[in-house]
């Protein structure tokens, strides 16, 4: 028996059952494939974070301890996870999600630089850019490790409930009893010790509607052939053929903001859902409110921006 059951072993799920495991809550994480794996949206050596937020003030205040959070992790897992190595955002001058992105910043007090097409020029000469771009400089910004910070999670989660069944006496084989509370298709999940090299990475945040039961079908060509293409024109000290080639599934909701709340008519079920690629980086908080979700508590942030019940077709049945 157990308090809860976690579904989903990626970094949202995995944040989760850390956070309810360090509250003493019973817990079993559950996960479809064997681990690791990157079949999902939590694979890939790295993720870039940030505070600030355009419009979406919410995120920003999140991510003020979500860099805190992070850091916890770090020294609870002994790992370096967060790699505070700055943003550079640029588009032409004017640009709406550039104003949204100065705004945020000034907002909520974040350092940051505005920079003219000759301050690019200057600074970023590895750049291509067309002559009329402009960019902002957020110096909160930065390169999460993903494939290490969701290992950490787990690592730490591991730890928290070994020691709490040592506590309590109660003991199986192997070093690490508890590892039967992290339950994937295939056995025991190793925890390796990965380490890679240094790498330029560029993503694509479009592509087309996919069946997460036939993701392998996708077809990614046009894609890539965008990103070969940018790479020519804008990076040109890069070659144009990557040597890896990730795809990333993620879900979408309407308006791209979280569904983080209860099921509107089983209010034992806690959804966590629809992070519309822009969730990683604000994991440990996640973590945090779904837990707190889970076990009845007042959650930590105002949640309305993430309800369920604002999508019509969510009203319509309850």
């Amino acid at each position: 028996m157990y308090d809860v059951v976690v579904v989903g072993a990626g970094i949202e799920g995995s944040a989760t059952a850390y956070n309810l495991a360090k509250n003493g809550e019973k817990t079993l994480l559950l996960e479809q494939f064997s681990l690791p794996h990157s079949r999902g949206s939590s694979h890939g050596q790295s993720r870039i974070t940030r505070v600030e937020y355009g419009e979406d003030d919410h995120y920003a205040v999140m991510m003020k301890e979500g860099g805190k959070l992070w850091r916890s992790l770090e020294r609870e897992s002994g790992t370096s996870l967060l790699v505070n190595c700055g943003c550079l955002s640029v588009s032409k001058q004017g640009n709406s999600y550039m104003k949204a992105t100065i705004s945020s910043l000034s907002r909520n007090g974040i350092k940051y630089d505005i920079l003219t097409p000759g301050d690019l020029r200057d600074r970023y000469p590895m750049l291509s850019l067309p002559p009329d771009y402009v960019g902002v400089f957020d110096y909160s910004g930065g390169v999460l490790r993903a494939d290490k910070a969701l290992r950490a999670f787990q690592t730490v989660l591991i730890l928290v409930l070994y020691w709490k069944e040592k506590k309590d006496g109660e003991f199986s084989a192997g070093r690490f009893p508890a590892f039967r509370n992290i339950r994937e298709n295939g056995g025991v999940y190793a925890l390796p010790s990965l380490e890679y090299p240094g790498h330029a990475k560029v993503c694509y945040h479009d592509g087309p509607e996919t069946d997460p039961d036939s993701r392998d079908m996708a077809d990614t060509g046009r894609i890539l052939s965008t990103m070969k293409s940018y790479v020519r024109e804008h990076l040109p000290s890069l070659q144009d053929t990557p040597s890896i080639v990730e795809p990333c599934m993620y879900t979408n909701t309407p308006d791209k903001q979280f569904i983080l709340d209860r099921h509107p008519i089983h209010r034992n079920i806690i959804i966590g859902a629809g992070f519309s690629g822009h969730g990683f980086k604000l994991s440990p908080v996640v973590g945090k409110i779904l837990s707190e979700l889970a076990m009845d508590k007042t959650p930590s942030y105002d949640l309305t921006p993430c309800r369920i019940d604002r999508f019509s077709s969510t009203k319509a049945r309850m």
